[in-house]
C-alpha cells in the first residue's frame, strides 16, 4: 500500500511543478508583443542616430566643400596675378615659371575636379579623402609659394 500513494503523491508532484512552471499562451504572447515593441522601439532609435549621423557627416562634408572651393578660387587668383607680374617683366626665365605655374593650375583644376566628383561613401573614406585632399591643398600652396619665392631671390 505504500507504493501506491508513493507513486500517486510522486506523479501530483511532478504534475504540480509542470503545471506551475508553465506559462500561458495569453502570457506567452504578451512577453513576445513587449519584445517587440523593444526591438522596435531600438530600431527607431537606431534610425533616428543614423539619420543624424548622416546630416553631421552631409554638413561636415558641404562645410569643408565651401572652405575648400575657397582655397582653390585665391589659388586661381594668385596663380593669375603671379602671370600678371611675369608678364609685366618680360625676362628670359619666363618660359620656365609659365611651364611651372601650368603645373600648379592643372594641379588646381584636378582638385577642383576632385571635390566636384566625390560622393558620399561612409565615414571611413570621407576621413580618407578628407586627409589627403587636404594633404593636396597644402602641397600645391607650397609649391606655389616656393615658385613666387624663387622668383624674388
Amino acid at each position: 500500500m505504500k507504493i501506491p500513494i508513493l507513486y500517486i503523491t510522486s506523479i501530483f508532484l511532478i504534475s504540480l511543478t509542470m503545471l506551475s512552471g508553465c506559462k500561458s499562451r495569453a502570457q506567452k504572447v504578451e512577453n513576445a508583443e513587449d519584445k517587440v515593441q523593444d526591438v522596435k522601439k531600438d530600431l527607431a532609435d537606431s534610425k533616428k542616430e543614423l539619420y543624424q549621423i548622416r546630416l553631421d557627416t552631409i554638413s561636415n562634408y558641404e562645410q569643408f566643400k565651401i572652405e575648400a572651393h575657397k582655397i582653390i578660387i585665391v589659388q586661381e587668383k594668385n596663380i593669375a596675378d603671379f602671370k600678371a607680374v611675369l608678364a609685366s617683366k618680360k625676362r628670359d626665365i619666363n618660359a620656365d615659371y609659365d611651364k611651372k605655374l601650368l603645373e600648379l593650375e592643372n594641379k588646381n583644376s584636378e582638385l577642383k575636379n576632385k571635390l566636384a566628383d566625390y560622393k558620399d561613401d561612409g565615414q571611413d573614406k570621407w576621413d580618407a579623402f578628407k586627409k589627403e585632399f587636404s594633404y593636396d591643398i597644402k602641397e600645391l600652396g607650397k609649391a606655389f609659394k616656393d615658385l613666387t619665392i624663387q622668383n624674388t631671390k
